[in-house]
């Protein structure tokens, strides 16, 4: 069987190189093969037709190339797509509490890890002019458990290795290559299941063969990672990755009170923590934060919800993103009403923030944001 850790998504030109040289192949098979992945969008060792027979069989029976199988592909009425993902060669890797591991040492919601056992993620294409924006999963489930969204229902099952992050990527870019004008992906946001920061092991490494020339050659700076946010994780994120991506922080509420009852993790700091950490990521890095912020109808959707968000967003270099509500089956949350909308971002505005309202973009197959879960359950 296959190691399920040598997977090519998980490899660099350096330790590609080092399984070719203990292999005893030339030392440009590596860029060769990356070339032929990422470049040419081949994943068949036999198409790969500069390599040897020898070398072909070899790939073919110690590689893995494609780590997961599409149960699943949707397209909605605008344009967005949505993949499921059925990952089946045992690489789900099992969550420690560890930050030696990338891992934050919280309690984590539901979890139940069984290394062999399938598992299921949800990634999605969005199309908006110019750019093609992958929303991508950093691991199965969430361990957060926000109570407006779907992704946690079930708690967390598993972390996704960094070769399955990037795969996320070159799955949806390949159906670009057939299909659409644009023809590759423009943007990346770790906005799909699971929580980025609490997986940092393999996310930072994802994001540098995301945003590498040898790799998917994403601008670092069309790359953005979402977290709900803890001050030592952000800052750990600052130290780790030297790249210009954007972080987004899902504040979803004005104080810690009404943060507390919608986002279990919460209870573990306080906004002004966490915009301190925000602020320690600006002076390290020079980014802008993107505040995202999920208005729930009669829960923080309401006037002075606004003014209260516009005097924290004030306190640093900040933009922030609305985004309304999207409906999640069997959940107590109602979207709000457009007219609520604009006057919060109004508010907002007027008080010299910059604050746009997200699109919701696939909302009639559940691909839009907050809306992601496992849709399938295995035998």
């Amino acid at each position: 069987m296959k190691h399920p850790t040598n997977h090519i998504f998980g490899h660099t030109p350096e330790t590609l190189g080092a399984w070719c040289d203990e292999r005893r192949l030339p030392a440009f098979r590596a860029k060769q093969i990356l070339d032929w992945v990422y470049a040419k969008g081949v994943v068949d060792p036999e198409a790969m037709s500069n390599l040897s027979k020898r070398e072909r069989e070899m790939l073919r029976d110690e590689m893995v190339f494609l780590s997961g199988d599409v149960l699943a592909h949707q397209r909605a009425s605008d344009g967005t797509q949505k993949l499921l993902v059925q990952w089946t060669d045992g690489d789900a890797r099992p969550v420690s509490a560890s930050p030696e591991a990338g891992t934050l040492a919280l309690p984590v919601l539901g979890q139940h890890v069984e290394p062999d056992t399938r598992r299921q993620t949800e990634c999605v294409m969005i199309p908006a002019d110019d750019r093609r924006t992958a929303c991508i999963s950093s691991q199965v489930g969430c361990p957060v458990g926000c109570r407006f969204c779907a992704s946690g229902l079930s708690g967390l099952d598993g972390n996704l290795s960094a070769g399955r992050i990037v795969e996320q990527v070159w799955r949806l870019s390949r159906i670009l290559r057939e299909t659409d004008e644009v023809g590759r992906v423009t943007n990346v946001v770790f906005m799909g299941m699971g929580e980025p920061l609490s997986n940092l092991g393999a996310v930072v490494p994802a994001v540098r063969t995301l945003s590498s020339p040898w790799g998917m050659g994403i601008s670092a700076r069309r790359i953005t990672i979402s977290t709900v946010g803890l001050p030592k994780a952000i800052e750990k994120l600052a130290e780790q990755l030297d790249l210009p991506v954007t972080l987004a922080l899902s504040l979803h509420a004005p104080d810690d009170t009404i943060r507390r009852q919608l986002i279990p993790w919460a209870e573990y700091t306080t906004i002004d923590e966490l915009l301190g950490a925000c602020k320690k990521w600006f002076q390290k890095t020079g980014r802008e934060i993107t505040l995202e912020y999920t208005l729930l109808r009669g829960v923080n959707d309401r006037p002075q919800h606004a003014k209260q968000l516009a005097e924290l967003a004030k306190t640093l270099r900040a933009n922030v993103n609305l985004i309304r509500y999207n409906e999640v089956g069997g959940l107590e949350f109602k979207r709000p009403r457009t007219e609520d909308v604009l006057a919060f971002q109004e508010i907002l505005q007027q008080a010299r923030v910059n604050a746009h309202i997200r699109a919701s973009r696939g909302r009639d197959i559940a691909a839009a944001c907050g809306q992601l879960r496992h849709e399938h359950q295995p035998a």
